[in-house]
C-alpha cells in the first residue's frame, strides 16, 4: 500500500497567487493540481501584502477551487519574502573584572544582548525605532574574545573585557502578521513557514552543487530574488524592485496597449512568431514577434543590468560561475542571453530552469510546466523538509508569536517580546569613596544579580527550551548593596603577627584610626571616611606599644662625659635579640619571632679607668695589728660633680666626671689611716707607739710590701 500526504502550498506573488496540490507517494514528489488567479487590484508591492482583505479574496478563491477536487483545505504551506530578511553581524562587550568566573547563562546573557544589538540595527537600517518589530529566525556566534584575543568558549574564564559577535536574522514581523492575517480571512491555518529564497534553491541547487559559486534569479512580477551559493552553504540574498512587469510596461507604451493586453502579448512572444492585439484606440495590429522583441529590447537591457550588479554586489563584484532564472519573468526574450553579456559569462552559463530540474518530482501531463512553478513547488517541498514551526507563548501575560527555524528557548522568546535584558538587570550597589593613609580610593558596590526567569511557574535558563503556550514571566535582578567592608579588610593579612617577647605571648596588629579616632580592625567603613593605618613593623614600634620602654632606654649608647668630652661605651649598653641573634631597634618584626633582652652594666671608677687605659694606682698589702690591709696610692682623681670617687664606686650612663693625675710617692705609715680606721682604747691616756716589724717607727717612716705595723697605746697607771 502507498503511503501518501497531501501538501497544500501558495506562492503568494506580487501580480498572482499560485496554489499547489502536492503529494509525496514513497518519498516522491507528485503535483496533483496547480491554479495561479491574479489580484484584482494592486493589493501587494514589491512583495509585501498591503491590503490583507484583497489577498485574502484571491487566497480564499484558490482555496474553494481546489477544495471542489481535492477535499477540505485546512492547513497551508507558504513562504516569506526573501527581500524581507535582513542579516546583521553585532557584537556585545561586558566588563567581568572582579565578578565570579563566567558560566553559561552569563555567556547566553551577552549572546542576547548581541542578538539585541544587531536587532536594533536592523531596525535603525529600515528607520525603525522599535527594534522588536523584527523577528529573529537564528543567529550564530562568529567568536568569543577575552580581553582582545580570540578565545574558544568564554565558561569559567577570568579577565577584564568579554566579547561575543554574532551575525543574526531577522524577518520585518509586520510581513509575517500580515501573511497570517491573510490566511486567517480565508480560514487557513499556517501549517509551516518556509523563505521563497531558501524554497526555490533547495530544489532547484542541493547542498552538494552549493559548493560552486551560483547565482539563483525568481523573477516575478514586481521584484527578482537572487540567492547566491558558494562553499557549500547560501552566502548572500537580495532582491531588486525590477522585473517582469518592467517588460509589460515597455510592451504597453510601445505599441499603446492597455496594462492587461499588453501582459497577455508578453506570453504570447513566448510561443508565437506573430502577435495580434488591439491598442487602446481600437486598432486591431499584427506584429512579427522579432519587431516586438526589438522594441523592448532597451527594457530587457534594464533588467539585465539591474540583476547583474545586485547578483555583483552581493558576490564580492566578481561574476558567479553560473546563473539559473526562474519564475515567470525569467522567460522574457532574449534575456539570459543580455544577463551573460552583463555579467561577461559565456552563452551557456546562463539558463532558464523550469520544473523539469527538480529531482523526486512527477507531474501529471494536465498540469502546465514551466519555470513559474519552481518556486511554489520549491514552498510546498521546503516547508515540509526544513519548515518554520509556529509557536505562541506568554512573555510576563503577552503573547509573542516565533517561528521555529530552530529549537526554540526562552531566550528567543524574551527576544521577540523585545525585552531588553539588560534593563532587568539588577544595578550595581553604590560605591563608596575612602581616604587611606591620605589616599582617595573607592569601594565599588556589589554586584547586581541577574534577572529570574520562570517558566511555568518554575525556575528556567534562558536555554531552556519551550513549547506552545508556555508561559515566561521575568522578575527584575536584585540591585547590589552598598559594600560592606571592615578596616581589617584594606590590611593584609601578614600585618598581623604571633610573637613572644620575654616569656610573654602577644599579638602584633596595626594600629587603625578612623576620622582622627582610635578604631579597631572589625569596624565597618562608611562613605567618605578618613582611614589612618600605621603597621608595627619594626621591634622600636613593638616593643613602645607593649610598654618595654625600660629595653629601649637600655640600648641607648653608654655614654659619660671625661673632662668635657663625650665618650661612648657600647659594652655597657643593654642588648636586644631576635631569635638569639643581636637586633637593632629598627630591625624587621616577623612571624613567631622571639624577642629577648640583656641588661646593661655599669661600671665602677676602676673599671672604666681600665677601660682608659689609666692606671687607677699602685698597692702594697700589709698587716696591721695582725690583720691583712691592702693600701692603695691613686694615679688617678676622679670626681663626679665635684665629688671624689673611690675606685669601688659606680658611674652610669650620662655622668659626668672628671679625672685628674696624681704623681706618684713611696708608701709611708701615715697612708695606713686611708684605708683603716683607728680608735683609741679607753685605758689610754693619749700617748702612742708606731712600729714597724716591731722596732718602734715615724708617721713618715716608708713602708714596703709585707711590713708589718702597730700601734701600741700604753696603759694608765694610777
Amino acid at each position: 500500500m502507498k503511503n501518501k500526504q497531501k501538501i497544500f502550498a501558495l506562492d503568494i506573488g506580487t501580480r498572482s497567487v499560485v496554489g499547489i496540490i502536492l503529494e509525496e507517494i514513497d518519498g516522491i514528489f507528485q503535483v496533483s493540481d496547480i491554479l495561479v488567479e491574479e489580484h484584482k487590484k494592486r493589493a501587494m508591492l514589491d512583495g509585501q501584502i498591503h491590503d490583507v482583505p484583497a489577498v485574502a479574496e484571491v487566497i480564499c478563491s484558490i482555496k474553494e477551487q481546489l477544495e471542489k477536487k481535492h477535499g477540505a483545505l485546512h492547513k497551508v504551506c507558504v513562504a516569506a519574502a526573501g527581500r524581507a530578511l535582513k542579516t546583521e553581524i553585532a557584537s556585545c562587550t561586558s566588563n567581568i573584572k572582579g565578578k565570579p568566573l563566567l558560566q553559561k547563562n552569563d555567556i547566553l546573557h551577552l549572546e542576547l544582548s548581541a542578538v539585541q544589538q544587531a536587532q536594533a540595527l536592523a531596525a535603525e537600517n529600515e528607520h525603525d525605532t522599535k527594534d522588536y518589530h523584527y523577528y529573529c529566525v537564528g543567529y550564530s556566534v562568529l567568536f568569543y574574545r577575552l580581553d582582545g584575543e580570540e578565545i574558544g568558549s568564554l565558561i569559567d574564564q577570568q579577565g577584564d573585557v568579554a566579547t561575543v559577535e554574532i551575525i543574526a536574522t531577522f524577518l520585518p514581523r509586520v510581513v509575517v502578521e500580515s501573511l497570517i492575517a491573510a490566511l486567517n480571512r480565508a480560514g487557513l491555518e499556517m501549517d509551516a513557514l518556509t523563505l521563497e529564497p531558501i524554497a526555490a534553491i533547495n530544489v532547484l541547487i542541493p547542498e552538494s552543487m552549493r559548493r560552486l559559486n551560483v547565482a539563483l534569479v525568481d523573477i516575478g512580477a514586481g521584484t527578482s530574488d537572487i540567492a547566491i551559493t558558494n562553499m557549500g552553504t547560501v552566502i548572500a540574498y537580495g532582491m531588486v524592485p525590477t522585473a517582469g512587469d518592467e517588460i509589460t510596461e515597455a510592451l504597453s507604451n510601445e505599441l499603446l496597449l492597455d496594462f492587461p493586453l499588453a501582459e497577455q502579448a508578453k506570453r504570447e512572444l513566448q510561443t508565437r512568431e506573430e502577435i495580434t492585439v488591439t491598442d487602446i484606440l481600437g486598432f486591431e495590429t499584427s506584429y512579427p514577434a522579432h519587431e516586438v522583441v526589438e522594441k523592448i529590447t532597451p527594457a530587457v537591457n534594464r533588467l539585465a543590468e539591474e540583476i547583474s550588479k545586485e547578483i555583483l554586489r552581493l558576490n564580492n563584484e566578481k561574476p558567479p560561475q553560473a546563473v539559473m532564472l526562474v519564475g515567470g519573468g525569467s522567460l522574457t526574450p532574449a534575456l539570459p542571453t543580455r544577463l551573460g553579456a552583463s555579467l561577461q559569462l559565456p552563452h551557456n552559463r546562463v539558463a532558464v530552469r523550469g520544473v523539469e530540474a527538480i529531482q523526486n518530482i512527477a507531474i501529471l501531463e494536465e498540469v502546465t510546466k514551466g519555470p513559474d512553478l519552481v518556486t511554489p513547488i520549491g514552498i510546498a517541498i521546503a516547508a515540509k523538509q526544513a519548515p518554520v514551526q509556529y509557536v505562541t507563548a506568554h512573555v510576563n501575560k503577552q503573547p509573542v508569536r516565533l517561528f521555529e527555524v530552530k529549537d526554540l528557548t526562552v531566550g528567543d522568546c524574551l527576544l521577540a517580546a523585545g525585552l531588553k535584558l539588560s534593563k532587568w538587570h539588577g544595578v550595581p550597589g553604590s560605591g563608596f569613596f575612602v581616604s587611606v593613609n591620605g589616599q582617595d580610593i573607592s569601594l565599588p558596590g556589589g554586584h547586581g544579580y541577574p534577572p529570574v526567569i520562570e517558566k511555568n511557574g518554575l525556575p528556567s535558563s534562558l536555554d531552556e527550551n519551550i513549547k506552545n503556550n508556555d508561559m515566561i514571566s521575568v522578575h527584575r535582578g536584585v540591585d547590589g548593596t552598598p559594600p560592606r567592608v571592615t578596616i581589617g579588610d584594606l590590611i593584609d593579612a601578614s600585618s598581623s603577627k604571633q610573637i613572644v617577647i620575654g616569656d610573654k605571648d602577644y599579638v602584633v596588629t596595626p594600629l587603625v584610626y578612623r576620622n582622627n579616632q582610635t578604631a579597631s580592625l572589625d569596624e565597618t567603613i562608611q562613605d567618605r571616611d578618613s582611614i589612618r593605618i600605621e603597621l608595627m613593623e619594626s621591634l622600636f614600634d613593638v616593643l613602645k606599644h607593649f610598654g618595654y620602654e625600660e629595653w629601649i632606654k637600655s640600648t641607648k649608647p653608654y655614654r659619660i662625659s671625661i673632662n668635657g668630652k663625650e665618650t661612648f661605651f657600647p659594652a655597657y649598653s643593654g642588648k636586644l635579640f631576635i631569635n638569639g641573634f643581636e637586633a637593632k631597634l629598627s630591625s624587621k618584626i616577623q612571624q613567631n619571632d622571639i624577642v629577648s633582652f640583656k641588661p646593661g652594666s655599669t661600671p665602677t671608677v676602676k673599671e672604666l679607668l681600665a677601660k682608659k687605659q689609666l692606671t687607677a694606682g699602685s698597692t702594697i698589702l700589709i698587716a696591721f695589728n695582725g690583720k691583712k690591709v691592702e693600701l692603695m696610692k691613686e694615679s688617678s682623681r676622679v670626681y663626679r660633680n665635684g665629688t671624689h670617687l673611690k675606685m669601688e664606686d659606680r658611674l652610669s650612663s650620662g655622668d659626668t666626671i672628671e679625672i685628674e693625675a696624681q704623681q706618684m710617692s713611696s708608701f709611708i705609715f701615715q697612708d695606713l689611716f686611708n684605708s683603716v680606721e683607728v680608735n683609741m682604747p679607753a685605758h689610754a691616756n693619749g700617748s702612742f707607739i708606731l712600729l714597724k716589724n716591731g722596732e718602734e717607727t715615724t708617721f713618715y717612716e716608708e713602708i714596703q710590701q709585707g711590713d708589718e705595723l702597730e700601734i701600741v697605746w700604753p696603759k694608765v697607771t694610777r
